[in-house]
């Protein structure tokens, strides 16, 4: 069994409009280097040039902050749910 990916609206034209795309990786970090590979461009939209997680983007895993956990190095397992939220700015 695979995990799943819930891609945000803003982020879905790099994914061919999919909303729920399935990964095989065993971290955060390897999620997003097969996001990349599959839909090139998501990784700079989600990590900056140090590769980290960029403040603005919030990643969860079954919905705890994997700033929280372990970050990019966080472990996932079968049927994990990872979501990709862009912060929301506004006043």
């Amino acid at each position: 069994m695979s995990k799943k990916v819930r891609i945000p609206t803003p982020l879905r034209k790099l994914t061919n409009n999919e909303e729920l795309v399935e990964v095989d990786a065993a971290t955060i970090g390897e999620a997003i280097a097969e996001l990349q590979a599959r839909f090139p461009g998501i990784q700079e939209r989600l990590v900056d040039e140090k590769g980290e997680v960029r403040r603005f983007v919030n990643v969860y895993v079954n919905e705890e902050d994997i700033r929280f956990l372990q970050n990019r190095e966080t472990p996932l397992k079968d049927g994990d749910e990872i979501s990709i939220i862009p912060a929301i700015a506004g006043g």
